[in-house]
């Protein structure tokens, strides 16, 4: 399963798009901030899964602060991070992550792309779609999970 993982895309719906395009996943996560952008990806693949929560930019929009699912067997916890003080480091919310068995913990806010295995966790931050036009992939295989880093 290829998972395309958003964050911050603060309207800038055409960089979204791009990298649905170029990418072709099964399932489009986006952890906030102008989640409304979401709608323009409904619109354009309504045929591809989408999971979204909200970020600290998102005043109407009344989805999960957080959401947390199992995909093949992965515990995943995805959030914008705001709530997580992400900006002053991770300890946190990785502990938050390993305390609740997470295999994979997405979060944005930053806009700093983030990649790496911590405490058995696959801890991940797209980066900013709509600022620095950055995204990941997460590829999930045979019970594996691992992620590349792009930008547009």
């Amino acid at each position: 399963m290829k998972i395309l993982v958003l964050s911050d895309s603060h309207k800038q719906t055409d960089s979204m798009l791009s990298a649905i395009y170029l990418e072709s996943p099964d399932l489009i996560l986006h952890l906030g901030d102008n989640s409304k952008d979401c709608d323009a990806i409904v619109d354009e693949f309504p045929n591809i899964m989408l999971r979204s929560v909200r970020g600290n930019c998102d005043y109407s929009f009344s989805g999960l602060a957080h959401d947390e699912f199992m995909l093949e067997g992965k515990n995943f916890f995805m959030t914008h991070g705001h709530n997580f003080s992400v900006k002053t480091g991770l300890t946190g919310i990785i502990r938050i992550a390993v305390e609740r068995n997470v295999d994979v913990l997405l979060f944005g806010h930053t806009h700093i792309p983030y990649n790496a295995t911590v405490e058995g966790v696959l801890v991940v931050n797209p980066g900013s779609i709509g600022l620095g036009k950055t995204y990941a992939i997460l590829e999930l295989e045979n019970g594996e999970v691992s992620c590349e880093l792009k930008s547009l």
